[in-house]
């Protein structure tokens, strides 16, 4: 039994001076696999999926998780064994998803670019339901289901012009959206869709939005969700699936988020008593705070104006800050040191390489490590080779031990595909 003498957050604790995640030393973790380095907590990872599965057990429900969050095949693993399906945005993310063992009878797939090429994939591996997200898709869905001799479920995701009261890059259910077809086209796209020989009508799709942190927009898209699906009725035309999407955010900044449960109390309201079957596609919310960014103080530069700590982590590493302004907490891994308030930022030659802005941060010392807190979604999945920089490695912690799931890339790494 552990004795936990500095209790933090989350996962985290301190003891004998020294930080742990999970019953693992990070320090030992940064001795051993070097930084920058991803870590990830299985045990999170499984509790925040469970989560979604004990609060929607009240009705049929296929949780499909958003693999552009996070897509390293030993997380997909992990949560294919706990019966996830997958949302996919791509013909890589469906070849990742089965490489995970995910199955395909399971597996949904969005996006407003699919090629003709990712269509024909993901119908010969006979995945569940496309998103279709424009007229046009429509058309080529059913000539190349047509084609092939197979016939193509699908569901129109549908744009509300619902504000998820988000940051605007990911705000994807406005009106001015590039995603879905607007609701006033909806019946009309229905109707098109029941008329074509190798489509079958599954369902509809709502996704309005990432890092959504109140509940009154889930509410909003059930009732517009149900309200089209009455509407539909009436031209007789019968959903089987509602899929709300996904978008419930994590606590980057310690202020409170919804739970599952209190998305699952919402659609009670609207589900039970019908026949319909349900559909989610969580991200973030299973794997954001299951992740940790491990880095080293490089240098310490004092000036008149302000205050730089110089980490080995990038913009390249986790886009998230200087794309969205977003913000993570960072801890010390070690109490020695001085107390500064500085910009902690990396070495990428981009002005808006900066993880926190004027933070106030203990243990500030060249060569001590830190760790960038909540960064399992849209983490390693954005990461670059910017400024020529491989990528880091990755390793998952489960019952106190550690595995190497991604090797760290090496300058070879950089020239692998050159001719």
């Amino acid at each position: 039994m552990r004795l936990r003498e500095d209790y933090i957050r989350g996962d985290i604790y301190r003891q004998d001076g020294v930080l742990f995640l999970d019953g693992v030393s990070l320090e030992e973790l940064a001795k051993e696999w070097d930084t920058p380095l991803y870590v990830y907590s299985a045990r999170r990872l499984r509790e925040n999926f469970l989560a979604y599965k004990e609060a929607f057990s009240f009705i049929e429900t296929k949780i499909c998780y958003a693999v552009k969050a996070n897509n390293s095949l030993a997380i997909l693993r992990e949560l294919a064994s706990l019966g996830a399906g997958a949302d996919i945005v791509s013909g890589g993310e469906l070849y990742l998803a089965l490489k995970a063992g995910i199955k395909p009878e399971k597996i949904v797939f969005a996006g407003v670019g699919k090629t003709d090429q990712e269509i024909k994939e993901a119908l010969l591996a006979g995945v569940f339901l496309f998103n279709v997200e424009s007229i046009q898709e429509l058309e080529r869905i059913n000539f190349l289901a047509g084609k092939i001799g197979e016939k193509a479920r699908i569901a129109f995701r549908v744009n509300p012009d619902i504000d998820p009261i988000s940051h605007p890059k990911i705000s994807t259910g406005l009106k001015e959206s590039k995603f879905g077809i607007s609701k006033d086209l909806a019946i009309k796209a229905y109707k098109q869709a029941a008329s074509m020989e190798n489509i079958e009508i599954g369902g509809v799709h709502f996704h309005i939005g990432s890092q959504i942190t109140n509940l009154g927009p889930f509410e909003l898209t059930a009732e517009a969700a149900f309200s089209l699906a009455e509407e539909l009725a009436k031209e007789s035309i019968k959903l089987e699936y509602i899929n709300i999407g996904g978008g419930l955010g994590i606590d980057y900044e310690n202020t409170g988020v919804p739970k599952p449960v209190e998305i699952s109390n919402i659609m009670k309201k609207y589900f039970q008593g019908t026949d319909y079957k349900l559909i989610l596609e969580p991200g973030r919310s299973i794997v954001g705070n299951a992740g940790y960014l491990l880095s080293e103080i490089i240098y310490i530069k004092k000036q008149e104006e302000k205050n730089f700590v110089i980490l080995d982590a990038g913009l390249n590493d986790l886009v998230r800050p200087a794309m969205y302004g977003s913000y993570h907490e960072i801890l010390p891994l070690s109490e020695e040191g001085e107390e500064l308030t500085s910009d902690i930022v990396g070495p990428i030659c981009e002005a808006g390489d900066i993880f926190a802005s004027d933070r106030k941060l203990a243990g500030i010392k060249r060569r001590n490590k830190v760790l960038i807190c909540d960064a399992g979604a849209y983490g390693f999945s954005m990461a670059s080779n910017y400024n020529a920089r491989p990528r880091p490695a990755e390793v998952l912690i489960d019952g106190g031990k550690t595995s190497l799931i991604r090797k760290r890339e090496t300058y070879a790494d950089l020239m692998e595909r050159e001719l």
